[in-house]
């Protein structure tokens, strides 16, 4: 059994959810619900597993070995019933910095690529900072959760000639967890325009029955001549700081493409944490898993229940994965300086602004539940405050 409720003291330990915050605010007393880490302490077995390589007293270069291919094989055949081959697995420090290197691979400057909106907001600055052209589309709500608007789509494929799309499956803030249909959808789009899929698929444990999630290359025998995909253990496991991830690429010829980017970039050396985490965590995160997922449900029930009974001006967009809930205040009708002044300031709690994620996102905010309940008890009761 694992001590979830159990809380940590994360302040004074260099820790960007908990002690960032008075340099980015300019107070103290702060509560953080915000930077998508968890605040669970990491499966017993990694940190083992992390603490033996540590004991060693000699830290050097370090390939991967194979039984990290075999670990990270078996991980997504069981949980997700995809079957990678070992050829198809590179390393990377980190998503992000895959999709930096997935854009310099497959597009030049100028070029047009595409993201929802609302989204995670790197995408937008990864594509901005790399010098080729943005353009959003907004995804539609139906029945309380994000749909894709194809058909919007296909009008910016056509005008803007896309060529590259950012995909977050499961998506970030939303929780939606899209369906196979929904994906084979999109894929055949994208494939009629020959525009080519990066798929971020690094909340793809966390998902919440009876929903399931489907990697993007599994939907057809087709998507993985024009898809990445890009995952970790890190979300799934809170190992954001080992700095590991990995990409499939099933196409001979875009993996090519991408190991030249990362030779380019000297990006194809890994952290040796990196690579002893990942295995432990896949190797006996089964159970740890089935755990977390059974109290994050609990946590996001509360926030349910909460905001029904306290304040049901808020709209909550019910997550079918990731421990992330997206939260509309327009009721308010408060600008999105207005609204994010009084959650800091009044409240004393911090959410991510919505507007980060997009035009679509003002007069939202995103709020984590990866915590105690007696710290989300705390932080629901701080945001009522901030409207009293």
């Amino acid at each position: 059994m694992v001590e979830f409720d159990t809380v940590y003291e994360r302040r004074n330990t260099n820790c960007s959810k908990w002690d960032s915050i008075k340099d980015t605010y300019g107070e103290d007393g702060l509560l953080p619900l915000w930077i998508a880490d968890m605040d669970f302490k990491a499966n017993q077995p990694v940190l083992d597993a992390i603490n033996r390589t540590a004991e060693q007293g000699i830290l050097g270069y370090s390939p991967a070995p194979d039984s990290l291919y075999e670990a990270i094989q078996r991980w997504q055949k069981r949980q997700h019933n995809y079957t990678v081959s070992k050829e198809a697995i590179l390393f990377n420090s980190g998503v992000v910095p895959s999709l930096s290197l997935a854009i310099q691979a497959y597009t030049e400057p100028g070029d047009a690529i595409m993201i929802h909106d609302p989204v995670y907001p790197p995408f937008a600055k990864v594509v901005e900072q790399n010098d080729r052209k943005l353009v959003r589309s907004q995804l539609l709500i139906d029945q309380e959760h994000f749909i894709m608007d194809l058909e919007e789509m296909e009008k910016y494929f056509v005008a803007e000639n896309v060529r590259l799309f950012i995909l977050c499956n499961p998506h970030n803030p939303g929780g939606r967890v899209w369906t196979k249909g929904e994906l084979e959808a999109f894929g055949t789009l994208c494939a009629k325009y020959d525009v080519l899929v990066v798929s971020d698929e690094i909340h793809q444990d966390l998902i919440f029955a009876p929903h399931v999630f489907t990697t993007f290359t599994n939907v057809h025998s087709t998507f993985k001549d024009f898809s990445i995909t890009l995952t970790a253990a890190t979300k799934t496991f809170n190992l954001a700081g080992i700095k590991n991830s990995m990409i499939f690429i099933e196409n001979p010829d875009l993996r090519k493409q991408f190991v030249e980017a990362q030779e380019r970039n000297f990006q194809n050396e890994i952290n040796i944490f990196g690579y002893v985490g990942t295995e432990a965590a896949y190797e006996h995160g089964d159970d740890w898993l089935d755990e977390l997922l059974g109290y994050l449900k609990e946590n996001i029930d509360m926030v349910t229940n909460f905001l029904k009974a306290e304040l049901p001006s808020v709209k909550m967009m019910h997550p079918e994965g990731t421990y992330l809930i997206w939260l509309d205040f327009s009721a308010f009708g408060l600008t999105d300086a207005q609204l994010q002044n009084q959650l800091v300031h009044k409240g004393k709690v911090v959410l991510n602004p919505g507007i980060t994620f997009g035009p679509k996102g003002t007069q939202h905010m995103r709020l984590n539940v990866a915590c105690p309940k007696e710290t989300l008890s705390e932080g629901l009761r701080r945001i009522k405050h901030s409207f009293e």
